[in-house]
């Protein structure tokens, strides 16, 4: 007799443990659960986040359809050139080929769309890739983004400085023939940071690294020379 009371009360014991490891077991989903709900919805806030703020910005004129580039030339071959202001090797190619750039879209052979990409802002202590890039944005509603640009390449600062003033570089666009005043105001409000901004989200969406980056018509030139530019450039016109 008490054999079979010790059994009963084992076989309880056991219902008991294996009641409290279901519950267990459902706490614990229901917990894996609803931390995934959060994750998802917190993913899809900051989706959503992300977008409203990709899509909210000023675009300068002359842009791509794409709003992310400057279109310079109306060549049917496409160069697509990301470049940052702070850079001292997208300096050193437009010295190199920057003429030769200049060439085959003054003869029709090409156009450029440059992409004025912040990648450097933590070699500046006042974000001069971004502050650079937006004041170009008002170079070219002014309608002197190439005459700007090569000025801003021509006196870069030093990796690690402040860079170039707001004062510096409302200078240097009323030198290329900018309305100093609505040029400043310009730069001054930042109007096209939040441009800056897209443009360079969308140049790493593309995979863009590092700069300078050149394509041509989509595919990548590993030869950044004048020949090895020309030479792209041919090929994708044939």
């Amino acid at each position: 007799m008490s054999s079979r009371k010790d059994q009963k009360a084992a076989n309880r014991v056991v219902r008991e443990q294996i009641a409290r490891e279901q519950r267990r077991k459902r706490a614990l989903w229901a917990g894996v659960a609803a931390v995934v709900v959060l994750v998802i919805a917190g993913l899809i806030g900051w989706s959503v986040l992300r977008s409203q703020q990709s899509d909210t910005f000023t675009a300068p004129p002359g842009v791509n359809d794409a709003g992310n580039g400057i279109v310079l030339g109306t060549g049917k071959v496409t160069i697509d050139l990301y470049e940052d202001y702070l850079c001292p090797a997208c300096r050193q190619f437009q010295q190199t080929s920057g003429a030769t750039i200049d060439q085959l879209v003054s003869e029709g052979k090409a156009k450029v769309i440059f992409h004025p990409v912040a990648f450097l802002n933590r070699f500046s202590t006042t974000q001069y890739s971004t502050r650079s890039s937006a004041a170009a944005g008002c170079a070219a509603k002014g309608g002197k983004f190439k005459e700007f640009t090569d000025q801003l390449f021509a006196r870069q600062p030093a990796e690690g400085s402040a860079g170039l003033s707001d004062d510096e570089l409302i200078d240097i666009g009323a030198g290329v023939g900018l309305n100093r005043d609505d040029f400043g105001s310009c730069v001054r409000a930042g109007t096209y940071k939040p441009w800056t901004e897209r443009v360079t989200d969308d140049a790493g969406r593309a995979g863009v690294t590092g700069t300078p980056t050149i394509l041509v018509d989509g595919k990548p030139v590993q030869d950044r020379s004048p020949d090895g530019i020309k030479a792209a450039v041919e090929a994708a016109g044939k």
